[in-house]
């Protein structure tokens, strides 16, 4: 009887390990067929920029006018020639030194025969030829005169050298480390060379300059009392809204070049493209990252550029206040929907001490975004307030004494 129960325990147990056998290998075999998942595409690297932008041109940028935040970029500080964009530079020296008072627009510009002798793009200029700076200008900024710029580095420097000498000094004294020049006009030559990074540099420090903005959006201009017809080369002016100012540029080494700005619900955006491949490629591209930056960002403008931010008393002055104005504009470029974060400090001291210097930094104006600081724009005492005479100071402490008025 006990043979007969181990026979059959015996029996059950081949039986149960028969049967997992024969289950494991019916599930075996069609988990080798199962195709397996394809590992996860690994992240691309070398982007900065978190939403693609593609542009044919070789170098791009799109910087915010008021804080400089560059918003897109392609291979912005490669060195490349720029063509007639040289001409920005020409021009923020000329307004520089309308607003040091070292010229007038009213004044005259004889026309040498080296600045006649130029090729290219001109206003036929004849030696001897008398035009006013304002017309100079507008010439340069319109019809991308060369003559009229070489006329015009003749005028400010005393020669087209001295000139550029001074263009690389500023280019030097605003830290742009891939631009070098070698003439005023952007015709081509060797060691001239820019990147989109620095063009946006020149280009947004042109706009501080009331005379550039004026000349820059003017798109036609009847020169010698209407026997020469200018057409402004930068045809943005008509073709996208908001664009009020910038330079084209075109040589077969250069290709086709533009740097402009354009402005929408005081959002002010500056676009440099160089080494675009075909004609109005240029136009197109910038007109795509101003359509990037447009959609994508909003302005928040704290103050603008001169703006009164307080009035401050001064001790011991001729003048018993001062009004504190800000340096720059303040404000930074935010996504869409991110305004809450970006605040403003304003850091002023309860009064100031005589003398004080027009233009005198006395405070600053901080931005943060998040918490973290972005931005900081420099307060400035907006006129002199020099020390008061002993007669004045003796009758203000009269006034105090006895409650004077």
């Amino acid at each position: 009887m006990k043979n007969t129960k181990k026979s059959i325990l015996f029996t059950l147990i081949c039986l149960i390990l028969s049967l997992a056998l024969c289950l494991s290998s019916a599930l075996a075999a069609p988990a080798a067929n199962t195709p397996q998942p394809k590992p996860a595409p690994q992240a691309r690297t070398g982007n900065k920029n978190p939403a693609q932008l593609n542009t044919t041109a070789e170098s791009a940028i799109l910087m915010d006018y008021n804080s400089g935040q560059v918003l897109f970029q392609k291979d912005p500080d490669t060195r490349r020639p720029m063509a007639s964009v040289t001409k920005l530079m020409t021009m923020l020296l000329i307004c520089e030194a309308e607003a040091q008072g070292k010229i007038k627009l009213t004044d005259k510009v004889v026309a040498s025969e080296h600045a006649c002798s130029m090729g290219g793009s001109q206003i036929f200029l004849e030696p001897g030829e008398q035009l006013t700076i304002k017309e100079m200008l507008i010439s340069i900024a319109t019809g991308s005169a060369n003559d009229a710029s070489v006329a015009m580095a003749e005028q400010i420097a005393g020669s087209e050298e001295a000139f550029v000498a001074m263009m690389n000094e500023k280019a030097q004294a605003m830290g742009l480390k891939n631009t070098h020049f070698s003439n005023p006009t952007g015709l081509p030559v060797e060691n001239h060379y820019t990147s989109a990074r620095d063009m946006a540099k020149v280009l947004r420090e042109c706009l501080r300059y009331p005379v550039f903005r004026e000349v820059s959006k003017i798109y036609e201009y009847d020169l010698r009392g209407g026997e020469f017809k200018l057409w402004n080369t930068n045809k943005l002016l008509k073709w996208y809204p908001g664009t009020d100012a910038g330079k084209t540029g075109w040589t077969n080494e250069a290709k086709f070049c533009l740097a402009a700005s354009a402005k929408r619900d005081g959002l002010r955006l500056i676009s440099v493209v160089l080494g675009c491949p075909m004609p109005k490629t240029h136009f197109q591209e910038t007109m795509k990252i101003f359509n990037y930056g447009f959609a994508r960002y909003k302005a928040v403008n704290l103050a603008e550029e001169g703006q009164v931010i307080k009035v401050i008393k001064v001790d011991k002055g001729d003048l018993e206040k001062v009004k504190v104005i800000t340096q720059a504009p303040v404000g930074l470029v935010v996504a869409k929907g991110q305004e809450k974060t970006v605040q403003g400090q304003i850091n002023l001291p309860d009064k100031l001490k005589a003398p004080v210097k027009k233009g005198q930094v006395v405070g600053n104006y901080v931005v943060t975004k998040d918490g973290q600081e972005l931005l900081k724009v420099n307060l400035v005492a907006a006129d002199n307030v020099p020390k008061a005479s002993p007669f004045k100071l003796f009758n203000d402490i009269l006034n105090r004494v006895y409650g004077m008025e």
